[in-house]
């Protein structure tokens, strides 16, 4: 669970500087102002859990900017901003080495863009190239209206990980800023 002292360090932040840092976790304007006002949390429990109840939520503007941000699994962003570096750490289950796999993560990414109309996403962080396959193979099944319910809850699975990765770096983005 990140630090009481990063949850703090939020809460008194000026707001332009935490919404910037509340955009690299999801890319979603009205999303990132919402958990914004939901100031001061009372801890990370519920700064968490407030920042997964709004990812559930996402208008569909919000849906295809915070996707725009999202390179397909199995291909590494190469960007030094942060969300690239995020990426990364989260695809580090894929094996790229794995020439099989990434045929086949590539032809299914292929096959949900051309039904669904945007890339594929999934929480990767602790999935494996295999596991992540699967799942992109069983969600082709899914009609629309649910594949958007599931990504939405994908997206706020991502950003909690990336609020709490926030939280543990903003002590010492202050002590650097100081």
């Amino acid at each position: 669970m990140p630090s009481a002292h990063g949850v703090a360090l939020f809460n008194e932040l000026p707001a332009e500087p935490v919404l910037l840092r509340l955009l690299t976790c999801m890319n979603a304007p009205g999303w990132a102002t919402a958990v914004l006002a939901g100031r001061p949390y009372p801890d990370a429990e519920s700064l968490l859990a407030t920042a997964f109840r709004f990812g559930l939520v996402l208008s569909d503007d919000d849906l295809a900017l915070a996707l725009d941000k999202h390179p397909r699994i199995g291909e590494r962003p190469k960007g030094a901003d942060r969300e690239a570096a995020h990426s990364r750490s989260e695809q580090s289950g894929v094996d790229a080495q794995d020439a099989d796999l990434a045929a086949r993560l590539h032809a299914g990414n292929l096959a949900y863009e051309k039904k669904f109309d945007r890339v594929f996403l999934i929480r990767a962080a602790g999935r494996s190239g295999p596991e992540i396959l699967a799942a992109l193979t069983e969600r082709l099944s899914n009609d629309p209206e649910t594949e958007a319910g599931v990504v939405r809850d994908q997206l706020a699975q991502i950003a909690q990980l990336r609020l709490g990765v926030l939280l543990d770096e903003l002590p010492d983005a202050a002590l650097e800023a100081s």
